[in-house]
Formats: structure tokens, sequence, C-alpha cells
């Protein structure tokens, strides 16, 4: 049974297939214990599940090492780095944070100065060994460390990636005294001291927080597994198996994940965009923008023909070099919290109800939210969420926002909700434009794929901002990142730093061949550990290429000239190539994928004429008016039927709003396709 565990903010979201259907169930979140929760979800998936179907394949997004990096709850670590070099951390790059603030702080270290060790050894750029680590020294670094009692180590030294000697000699001996070791030259054996010095202490800094969530999670879900009891050496399938999205859109091990928890610092929202992606596929559409708007926060990314991947991603103000999925994330989400600032200005976020209070409507929380401002207007239909499981109390969110607008230029209570929602709008409206308008593409050429529990009560007011083709909601929005962690395939990407002149060698175009087989030994190795056979094995090769001197790299994909594929992508990218400056290979990527079992897409029967749908109407407010609207329940739509704005569709796991002079499309496969309707145009 594979099942597939998106934890969230507010509620987490299980998405698993029974009777060979596609079924989701939710539960809240615990922030105080996030394994709890998924074992909840677990619980719920296998109840009704058949008792002879005994191997339990589970695939969880998560956002435990991303908040452990913004909260600075991670371990304590000790770096060791090349004498001389101790301070890369600190010294980091000369780009300034806010170009323009003078009085901007980069984020401080996650580790001391007294816990940055020199060691005594050097390796050359070109891999020669200038400084030689000796026994003394190794038992020396031991011996400090033992006394600094650090949670886990990281080890980057000089020119690693080029000759990892030195760096094995220290691992080798602090492991064997029982300490966990990340290593530069096993996560990312690539140049730039401080990103890769950054990205490994990282990893050190989450590999306490992760392994001890990764081992609760293990625990639990042993011990809900249908047959426990069963003779493990003999039939080791029967045992659950749990594994781990990566912030690159594939999924790894729980154990490569509790080594190198770096990997899944994006694990939730990179679900979102492979769940998204397959949807747009569905629904035909070839450009698309993701939103995925959830209870804390809002994701959205750029979907074209190949989803795009970047190694120079920033999070909570530290490099993270390892490849991730561009995703662009923004503190807009159902629970965040709108308050007046000192200047009386309405302001919406970051801050966060969460699960633990939650929304003023859910019973408990005492501030104004975006999912009260949508409850006090009427968007959320007035029967409650889950289906009715879970009950709203719109009267107390009223008379708390009420008492809330006194003294305040708000004059009712639907003001005061408007405002919160066009503020919320504005956030997001920004975050799309990043990643489209600031990057080169016209939004207006784009869809917007609109998924996550509040992502339908937006979609349409945001692409009515930024003139978009059309907004598609797929099938479970409020789980489709649980759903494309279902679809995710096992991924394990490789690089090498090289430094080599492109096309002017028969001898460098023989070692990059001969390093992209070592490599491609290397996946191959890790995919059969994972139980795949040759014919489930894809590997993609692509380099990391620059005109000579300059600071950035452009990923291009092998081809037979790749100097004309990288003049090309630099035209694209930057407006402009050069012919005749000489172009330079930095690295060498694998992309070896094992290809998993997908569920299957299923389509929806289109309606008997005998049978008309079931509606009824409720009064909501748009734009400052009240007005009717009908309510639909999404189940019991067919293929081929249009709805009609001002109109809401409730369904288990989200609500979607459909605006005046908006019409929804019902597919074949259940999604919904919502166009504007132009002045003069036809309802």
């Amino acid at each position: 049974m594979r099942i597939a565990i998106d934890s969230g903010g507010t509620f987490t979201d299980c998405v698993f297939i029974r009777g060979g259907k596609l079924q989701i169930t939710k539960v809240a979140s615990k922030p105080g214990a996030p394994a709890e929760a998924i074992a909840d979800a677990v619980k719920l998936a296998m109840a009704e599940n058949s008792r002879d179907e005994n191997a339990l394949d589970l695939v969880c997004g998560t956002t435990v090492g991303t908040n452990a990096l913004l909260e600075r709850r991670g371990g304590r670590v000790v770096l060791l780095t090349t004498t001389g070099f101790e301070d890369v951390l600190e010294i980091g790059r000369q780009a300034r944070p806010r170009l323009y603030d003078l009085f901007a702080q980069k984020a401080a270290p996650l580790i001391s100065p007294s816990l940055r060790l020199g060691v005594k050894e050097r390796i050359a750029a070109d891999g020669d060994v200038i400084q030689a680590l000796t026994e003394n020294e190794i038992w020396r670094i031991t011996r400090e460390v033992k006394k600094l009692k650090p949670d886990s180590v990281s080890l980057c030294f000089l020119f690693s990636f080029r000759n990892p000697k030195h760096e094995k000699q220290i691992a080798g001996n602090l492991r064997a005294a029982g300490f966990a070791v990340s290593v530069s030259h096993e996560i990312l054996p690539e140049f730039r001291e401080y990103e890769r010095t950054s990205t490994v202490v990282i990893n050190a800094y989450l590999a306490p927080v992760m392994s001890g969530y990764l081992r609760d999670i293990s625990a639990r879900i042993v011990s809900l597994s249908p047959s426990p009891s069963r003779d493990r050496k003999s039939n080791a399938s029967s045992l659950p198996r749990v594994r781990v999205m990566q912030s690159n859109g594939g999924i790894i091990s729980a154990e490569q994940a509790a080594r190198e928890p770096v990997r899944t610092i994006l694990s939730g929202p990179a679900g979102g965009v492979i769940g998204a992606a397959h949807a747009a596929k569905l629904a035909g559409l070839d450009k698309c923008v993701s939103f995925d708007m959830g209870g804390t926060s809002t994701d959205v990314a750029l979907l074209t023909e190949d989803l795009h991947t970047t190694s120079e991603a920033v999070v909570a103000g530290f490099p993270v070099a390892v490849p991730m999925l561009e995703i662009h994330t923004v503190g807009a989400g159902g629970g965040s919290i709108a308050r007046l600032d000192a200047g009386g200005a309405l302001r919406v976020g970051p801050e966060s109800a969460g699960a633990e209070p939650g929304p003023i409507c859910y019973g408990r929380g005492t501030k104004p939210t975006v999912t009260d401002a949508h409850a006090v207007l009427g968007h959320l239909g007035n029967n409650g969420l889950l289906g009715g499981s879970f009950s709203l109390d719109v009267q107390r969110a009223h008379e708390l926002m009420q008492r809330g607008i006194k003294h305040t230029a708000f004059r009712s209570v639907a003001a005061f909700a408007q405002g919160i929602i066009s503020v919320a709008n504005a956030v997001m409206e920004k975050a799309i434009r990043v990643i489209s308008i600031e990057r080169g593409h016209d939004p207006r050429d784009y869809s917007l794929v609109a998924f996550g529990g509040a992502g339908g009560l937006h979609a349409c007011d945001l692409a009515a901002a930024l003139d978009m083709r059309g907004v598609l909601v797929p099938v479970f929005p409020g789980g489709l990142s649980a759903l494309g962690i279902l679809r995710a395939d096992v991924v394990k990407e490789l690089s090498r730093t090289v430094l080599l002149p492109a096309g002017t060698s028969r001898s460098h175009s023989q070692q990059l061949n001969k390093l992209w087989r070592a490599l491609d030994i290397q996946a191959v190795r890790t995919l059969r550990a994972g139980g795949f056979t040759r014919n489930k094995m894809q590997f993609n090769h692509s380099l990391d290429i620059r005109y000579l001197g300059q600071a950035f790299e452009l990923n291009v994909p092998v081809a037979e000239n790749v100097v004309e594929a990288f003049h090309r992508a630099h035209q694209l990218h930057y407006g402009y190539h050069n012919d005749e400056a000489q172009v330079e290979i930095v690295n060498v990527r694998c992309r070896a994928t094992g290809v998993t079992d997908k569920p299957p897409a299923e389509k929806i029967p289109k309606r008997s004429h005998a049978k008309q749908i079931q509606v009824h109407s409720v009064e909501l407010v748009f734009d400052g008016r009240r007005q009717p609207a009908l309510v639909y329940q999404r189940d019991d739509l067919r293929a081929g039927e249009s709805l009609s704005g001002p109109a809401i569709v409730l369904e288990y796991s989200a609500t979607t709003l459909i605006p005046p002079r908006w019409r929804a499309q019902v597919d074949d496969y259940g999604q919904l396709l919502l166009t504007q309707r132009r002045m003069g145009q036809k309802s």
C-alpha cells in the first residue's frame, strides 16, 4: 500500500490508493510532534485496508528541516576546515543582503568561532598535496572534537573536490569514534568554498533533528504494520518502507535523508510542483505557474516543458548549493495574521496562527486571519471544512473582528475582511511577478495552477490582476502536494567540478565521458540498492557552463554542440551572447532516476440528461456588495459541465471561489478550468 503525506503547518495531508481509487484524508498538524500527526494519518488510511496487504510504502514531504533552520533549532555542530579558513562562514561573499541598506545585517553563522577548528593540511587547486595530513594531526583533532561534545561534525577542506584524501582520513577516524560526520566531497564535490562550507554545515546542523524525526516516524509506522509478528528475515518485503521527498523533485530513502537532510529543505513545496506539472499535462496546458496556498505560506514556481532547478538557493540567509526546484515562498497563507502597523496600515503575515491556536473561526484563535476574512464574507459556503466534519464558528470570527476594528478607519467587518484579502493578494501577486516578469516571462502567456487549501479562494483575483490565460484547479487541490509526492520518482543527483575549456580538445571530451561513466556507475549502485532494475532507470547528463571569467554558470543539457546550446541559453537568460568569447565547463552533472509506479489518472463520467446537479444558494460579499451565489459539491460535477460565477465549489480538501464574470469548465479528469468572460462576451 503506497501512502504519501505532506506534513504542513495547519493540516497534514495524506493521499493513498484504496480499492484502485485515489483517496485523501487530512488530520490536524501537531507542531510539537509532527511524527504523531503522520501516524494518525497513516492509521486513518489503513483503517479499511485489507489485512492481507502487508507491504507499506510511505513517502513523506516535510518542513522539519526548514523549520529547524528558520528557528535555529538544529544540533551543536563542530566545523573542521583547512587551517586559516575557519572564518569562511563569517566572511562569506561581498554581496550585501540589501544593497542600499547601510544597516543591513547578515545572518549570524550557525557555528560559533569556538566550534570552528583548523586542520593542518593543504590540497592544491590541481589536487596535489601541499601539506600532508599526519597521524598526529588526525588524533589531535579527534581529541579536540571529543572535548567539544558536538551532536555532529561538518568537514570541509580546501580543494577536497579535487582530492578528497584528507577528508576521507579524518571522516573515517571520527566515524570510528562514534560521531555523525557530514563531509563535503560526499555531499557537494564542487568548487566555491563558501557555498560548499555553508551547505555542509547546514547538513550537519539539521542531521540530529531530521534523524530523530525519521526514527520516530519509522518506529510509529512499524507499530502500525498489519503483520509486525511476521518473520522479517524470511519476508523482508512485509516491512514498511519510509522515504522522503527531496527539494529537487525526487525521493530518497529515510536513511539517506537522515544523512543528508540538506536535500529536503523544500521537501513539501517540491511535491506541489510535481503535482501541478502533472495536472497541467492532463489539461493540455504547456505554460503554467503553480500556486500553492496553504495555511502558513504560499509557494509559486514556473512550469514549462521541464522543471527548473537551481543550485544557487538561499534559505534563512544561508546559501544552499544542492539542486532544488526553483520555488519562491512568501509568508501569506490562510492562517496569516492581519494587524495594523504603527502607522495604521494593514499588514498580513508573515506571522501565522498555524494549527494551534489557528484562525478565530476554528474556535481557539483570537487574531484575525485570511481564513477568517473569507469566513465572514461567506466565501467558505457556511458548511465548514473537510466535508463538513470540521465546523467553523463564523459568528465568533465576526464578533472578534468587530472589536478589532474599533478606533480604525474600517467602517465594517466586511470592509476589514476585504482589506485583508486585498493585502494578501498583493503579497502573492508580487511573488508571481518574481518568478515570471523578473525572469523574462510574460504572465499573460501562462495559466495559474491553483491548489492548497486556500489556493482556489484567491486564484481568480490573481489571474485577473496579472491578465493570465486562466486558472486550473486540479483534483484534490488541498492534497496536491501529497499527490505529487506519491507520483515522484527516486532521484540521485551527482556532480563534479572540472573547470575545462569547452569543445577545444578530444582529451577533454574523453575526460568528461570517463567522469560521466563513473557517476553513472555510482548512481546505478544507489538505485539498485533501492530495488530498481536497469530498465527502470533513466539518466540525464548536463553541464554548468559560463564564459571564461564570469562568476555564474548556466546549466545546459548535453547536446551534440554544447557551446551553441550555451550561447542560446545565454541569449535567452541575459539578452545577449558572445560567439568570440572562450567558453568554460565548470561542473558535470548526472541526474539518475528510478522510475516508480504511478497512480492512474482517472477520467470521470459525463452527466446523464435525466439526472440534474444538486445545488443550493447562499449570500456572500464580492467587491463590497452582497449578492447570491450557487454552491456546488465537487463530487457531483461531471465532465463537460460549465458553471458561471458567482459560485462556490466545495470539496473535502479545499474551496474554490468563482467570482462574477468567471466561468468554470469541468474537464474529462474532473479538473476545473476557470476563465474570465471579457466585456461584451455572453455567459
